[in-house]
């Protein structure tokens, strides 16, 4: 499965060329038009307005699965995830750009790409209490990822630790989906990242930072 981010960048960094943009961190008072809304990048906009959208994918999905299995993992997970997309809005706010959560209807996303995979991920999770699990690991998987190559593709501090704030939670996500599994008697397979980088996770304890919400 390719990750979020390589099916939809395309589409939303063609959008943001639209705008315009300053590369390097900017800010008032800092080169040309002083005073004037900080700017990034064409990249770095299409990544953050991306990262707004993939949060509340996660969010929806959870909160489905809590009402197929009445899962308390799920509810706690899909309020970290509300937390997360609400780190991200004032970024946006800052940088002049539109939040294409706006609208925040559930289950509704406006790339189609992002509305195939929250499909897809729902259906599979209604099969089953267990594959509605393998859904929320691979869902924190994919977003270890995804907010990994963000963070390597910008040097704008304020971008980077919110992603990395956002990585620990979903380390953290991630260990819990995975001790929920494992309590069943499974052995967690890792589903997208690479085995080794999903048992280094698995092996460290939980960060400070970063939410970590399992089923009573």
């Amino acid at each position: 499965m390719k990750s979020y981010r390589t099916l939809v960048m395309a589409t939303l960094l063609g959008a943001s060329m639209t705008l315009p943009v300053l590369a390097g961190n900017g800010g008032p008072g800092k080169g040309p038009g002083a005073g004037a809304l900080p700017q990034i990048d064409a990249n770095e906009a299409a990544t953050l307005s991306f990262m707004r959208e993939e949060e509340k994918l996660a969010r929806d999905v959870y909160l489905d699965m809590n009402d197929l299995w009445d899962a308390v993992i799920f509810v706690n997970i899909a309020a970290s995830e509300q937390q997360h997309m609400e780190t991200l809005l004032p970024l946006l706010d800052k940088y002049g750009l539109p939040d294409p959560a706006e609208l925040d209807i559930p289950g509704w996303f406006s790339d189609e790409d992002l509305q195939t995979l929250y499909n897809g991920l729902v259906d599979r999770g209604g099969v089953s209490y267990a594959e509605a699990l393998q859904v929320g690991a691979l869902i924190e998987e994919v977003d270890i990822e995804d907010l990994q190559l963000a963070i390597e593709q910008t040097d704008n501090a304020d971008l980077q630790n919110a992603y990395e704030n956002l990585m620990r939670g979903s380390r953290n996500h991630l260990r819990s989906f995975v001790a929920e599994i494992e309590r069943a008697g499974v052995v967690y397979e890792a589903q997208h990242l690479d085995p080794a980088i999903v048992d280094a996770i698995l092996d460290s304890p939980v960060e400070r930072g970063g939410s970590s919400k399992k089923r009573n």
